[in-house]
């Protein structure tokens, strides 16, 4: 295994030093803007990021690789692009997804101090009945917590262990079930912090928000993976490593292998006053306010709904409802007697605290795109793909591929995204067809990566929600995540020549309910 891992780490130093002297021969050292040297800084930091799997001094080393070039190695010059025009600059540009992502983290903090979270689970522990109940609770309430992947992993796992428990569902699936509800679900919502983030790679003219929900019916990955869950649960049926889990589970033994730590997950908090509407009503709050906060910073004297919120700015409207929303879950938990006020002044800090690794991973990953945009990657991009539009067609496949490897040896969705948006937007007119489904392959293959990865945030997080042994869960989940992977793949090569999604989705989703009929046909007499 060790010599696989040195072989796989050479070719992948081999390929970024090729790429190197490829640039050398083909590029202007002395004049790189515009030429394949702009594409030096990205193609580094993917190569660091896959060797190292530590996405934060990949990302600062293409950070000042680009520096290096558009300065043509002047030191001073250098420092000066990359602190002024790169971490100066996106600090700038991300301001209002900072305020954001704080705001969220405070409002998590704050549900889970109140004890709406449990109150929600010993609601469910009575009303919810049998196996399938139990699963698609569990699922449906993922999909609910889809404003942020954290507050999903922090908070489902604790609220449906109970109930997943008594329905004898092994802690293997319930750790798939929160993984599989946690950053698919955060791709798809307009109302986000991904959304945001995603928002802030928009080109110049392009409403972010816009861009961001015009690739949504072409995330193939994060709309087949509940389809996928709704079927295997309604067809009665495992495979894998997982249908042992769930036969031991059904005979009383929920972790087959290696046990639950709870010192390993944050419990939620139990308060005997705390009732459903107090998990529920935030989180409406939250949906309905950032709703209208979009449509108000984006109206600007447009007569229709759709036109303001196609022209808001995500930046501005999130944190603008996301404040507003803070207030009043203060006072509502206060009024309740849920919290004190020190209690609520309180969760400020730690809500702070749990973004910080999202802040850092879109404060590096937004910089990477200045520099690569000083460089004029775009420029030399669109112009070599001039000669080869009939690949065309195939590249939103490639694309997805290639996020899949980069998200899942970084375990990161931010900083694949981050890496590989600027370099689809300069490829692609995102506001054409063909352009908004390589989006959708950048985000879906960005996810999927994480979704299987050992080392992702989310991947640790759904293990020690659910109590399940992390090893537990990285192999049950990983057959069931490239299944979904592999249709996905085909699905892009056949949207790319039907480039109608309506079809696209037909297509794709007849292909997973197929496939996993197929799947068992094959193991229904396997042991």
């Amino acid at each position: 295994m060790k010599a696989k891992q040195i072989i796989s780490k050479l070719l992948i130093v081999a390929f970024v030093v090729g790429f190197g002297v490829l640039c050398a021969f083909l590029g202007d050292i002395n004049s790189p803007v515009g030429t394949l040297w702009s594409l030096f800084p990205p193609v580094i930091a993917i190569g660091l990021a896959l060797i190292t799997k530590e996405v934060y001094s990949s990302l600062f080393v293409g950070i000042v690789a680009g520096g290096l070039l558009v300065t043509n190695f002047k030191a001073i010059g250098t420092v000066d692009k990359v602190i002024n025009e790169g971490l100066i600059s996106a600090v700038v540009d991300t301001a209002g997804i900072f305020v954001f992502l704080v705001i969220l983290g405070v409002i998590v903090a704050l549900i889970n101090k109140a004890g709406g979270a449990q109150a929600f689970g010993n609601w469910a522990a009575k009303h919810v009945k049998g196996k399938i109940g139990a699963s698609l609770a569990t699922f449906a309430f993922g999909v609910l917590i889809f404003i942020d992947d954290y507050f999903n992993c922090l908070t489902v796992g604790a609220v449906m262990r109970p109930v997943t428990d008594k329905a004898k569902i092994s802690r293997s699936k319930l750790a798939y079930l929160i993984d599989a509800t946690a950053a698919p679900i955060c791709m798809i919502a307009p109302i986000s912090s991904w959304a945001a983030a995603v928002s802030e790679y928009a080109p110049e003219g392009v409403s972010g928000l816009n861009m961001f929900i015009k690739a949504i019916p072409y995330n193939f990955y994060s709309l087949l993976t509940f389809v996928f869950i709704i079927a295997i649960t309604l067809m009665k049926f495992d495979y894998g490593p997982m249908k042992l889990h769930e036969f031991n589970a059904s005979n009383g033994d929920l972790f087959t292998s290696g046990s639950g730590n709870a010192n390993d997950e944050e419990e939620v908090v139990t308060n005997n006053k705390a009732r459903v509407i107090d998990l529920v009503l935030p989180i409406i709050a939250l949906i309905g306010i950032c709703v209208y906060g979009l449509y108000y910073i984006g109206q600007d004297g447009k007569s229709s709904f759709t036109e303001a919120f196609g022209n808001t700015d995500a930046t501005v409207g999130l944190p603008w409802g996301g404040l507003i929303t803070l207030v009043i879950v203060i006072i509502y938990f206060i009024a309740r007697r849920l919290v004190s006020f020190k209690d609520a002044m309180a969760c400020i800090p730690k809500g702070f605290n749990a973004m910080v690794p999202a802040i850092l991973i879109l404060t590096m990953a937004t910089a990477l795109k200045n520099m690569t945009g000083l460089l004029e990657s775009d420029t030399f991009v669109k112009t070599a793909l001039a000669n080869a539009s009939g690949l065309s067609n195939f590249l939103p496949a490639i694309i997805f591929i290639v996020a899949c490897g980069i998200s899942f040896a970084t375990g990161t969705s931010w900083g694949t995204f981050g890496i590989l948006i600027p370099i689809v937007t300069s490829i692609f007119d995102v506001q054409s067809t063909l352009g908004i489904m390589s989006m959708s392959a950048c985000l879906a293959g960005s996810v999927c990566g994480d979704h299987c990865s050992p080392i992702s945030d989310t991947t640790i997080m759904s293990s020690a929600g659910a109590q399940c042994d992390h090893i537990n869960h990285v192999s049950t989940q990983l057959p069931y995540a490239l299944t979904v992977a592999g249709v996905s793949f085909v699905s892009y090569i056949i949207a790319a020549f039907v480039q109608n999604v309506y079809i696209s989705l037909a297509i794709s989703a007849g292909l997973v309910i197929g496939t996993l009929f197929i799947i068992k046909s094959i193991t229904k007499n396997k042991a």
